[in-house]
């Protein structure tokens, strides 16, 4: 059976011991919270803060705590939230790069839509419960993570900062966090993986070549990752107006690695999204190539970019291992809902048969909390990993992470909630 083959496909990089991150602190680095709590959040030991709840005791992150107490940069030292961090990175990035980062489709309303959706949500906690314990452990397609927060697929992290995804990996690894490549990477798969201590996936935009597809993932099985995440909402480019008036190409040491070599038929050189999505991206993607591409891999397989619960049906008829509810961060077709609004009703359509993830509009604890409260398994950070890698490389990143999970566990904690486990749709009010 198919589940039979994903469930062999997975192979632990991370310990239990290195995910159980709930043990108490030692002395040393209590007193070092206490001394200088902005520090200690730019160091990726400092998940808690103030509440007596568990801290991290993992030897990585430990030592990035100990290097973090010297920090350098002032600025990155002084940022608390993601906010802080976007701010940091608007002023550090190119303005290209910028634009293109941050830019959504024609009028950006989706864009917007996904922020203020989760800010239209409310909580319901409750109180006098046990919550001395926070466990924001989770097991997704028979892996346990330490958290419930990942990466997302984004191309061309040499934008933001000189080492690209290798800085983006390392930063992730020092938060425990998963991590998902896109096929755009400015870096190889290979060595992506080569520089990961920690499981990655693999996002794949299906080519027009076929055979040039199933080499991609070929490399991707090859080089370990964990699994396949297939981008099903881009038959063809959106209307990225922002992009277009910024005029935005690849500048000078930036390429798309992993189609290195591969050219268009008509010969266009492929040194924007555009020519990537009109020239290589084939238009016919339909569920018969999905099954082709189950076809050629034990890896379990996932699509992005599903919100109608027709084609989450669908999908679970496919078999896939689950789905990530996307709207590409508002990218390509402006004015479909936010996804945390599509949540619902994806899950009440198939969160009993596969496992439904969430990106789109995350920048707190309390949204995590909330899209898992709607039945998501874990949701996808793409804009913010941009932001923290401008702000501070590798450690920006690692920053930004532990900052959401610090943020998570305290929303679990104020809300009557010790774990993953206790939350519901109860959490939310009305």
């Amino acid at each position: 059976m198919r589940v039979e083959k994903q469930a062999e496909a997975l192979a632990g990089r991370w310990t239990e011991a290195e995910l159980d991150s709930r043990a108490a602190c030692s002395s040393e680095a209590i007193a070092a919270m206490h001394l200088n709590r902005r520090r200690a959040l730019q160091s990726a030991g400092s998940l808690l803060g103030g509440l007596g709840l568990a801290c991290v005791t993992d030897p990585r992150l430990r030592a990035a705590q100990r290097a973090g107490a010297t920090g350098a940069d002032p600025a990155l030292a002084d940022a608390v939230s993601l906010a802080d961090l976007e701010a940091l990175a608007h002023q550090r990035m190119a303005p290209m790069a910028w634009e293109y980062v941050s830019g959504g489709a024609a009028d950006e309303l989706t864009l917007r839509w996904n922020r203020e959706a989760y800010e239209r949500l409310r909580l319901d906690a409750r109180v006098l419960r046990d919550v001395s314990h926070v466990d924001t452990r989770i097991e997704l397609l028979g892996r346990q993570l330490a958290h419930p927060i990942l990466l997302a697929p984004s191309a061309l992290h040499r934008l933001a900062h000189p080492e690209g995804e290798l800085a983006t990996v390392r930063g992730a690894n020092a938060a425990q966090a998963l991590m998902t490549l896109s096929t755009m990477s400015s870096e190889t798969l290979e060595d992506v993986a080569k520089a990961s201590a920690g499981p990655l996936w693999f996002q794949l935009y299906v080519q027009k070549d076929k055979g040039y597809t199933a080499e991609l993932v070929q490399r991707a099985e090859a080089a370990g990752y964990e699994a396949l995440v297939v981008t099903v909402d881009t038959p063809v480019d959106g209307a990225r107006n922002r992009q277009q008036r910024a005029k935005f190409h690849l500048p000078p040491g930036v390429e798309m690695a992993n189609l290195r070599g591969l050219k268009s038929a008509s010969g266009q050189k492929l040194d924007t999204e555009h020519g990537v999505f009109a020239n290589i991206l084939p238009p016919l993607l339909t569920w018969k190539e999905i099954e082709w591409l189950q076809s050629l891999t034990r890896l379990p397989v996932l699509l992005k970019g599903i919100l109608h619960p027709d084609d989450a049906r669908l999908a679970a008829k496919q078999g896939v291992a689950g789905i990530l509810v996307s709207n590409h961060g508002g990218r390509n077709l402006d004015t479909v809902p936010a996804t945390i609004d599509a949540l619902p009703r994806v899950v009440d359509a198939v969160g009993s048969e596969l496992t439904v993830l969430v990106d789109g509009g995350v920048r707190r604890g309390t949204d995590v909390l909330k899209a898992l409260a709607l039945g998501a398994r874990a949701v996808l950070v793409g804009r913010p990993v941009f932001h923290g890698l401008s702000a501070g490389g590798a450690e920006g990143v690692t920053q930004m992470l532990s900052i959401l999970r610090h943020e998570l566990e305290m929303a679990l904690a104020l809300s009557g909630r010790a774990r993953i486990a206790d939350v519901d749709r109860t959490l939310l009010f009305g």
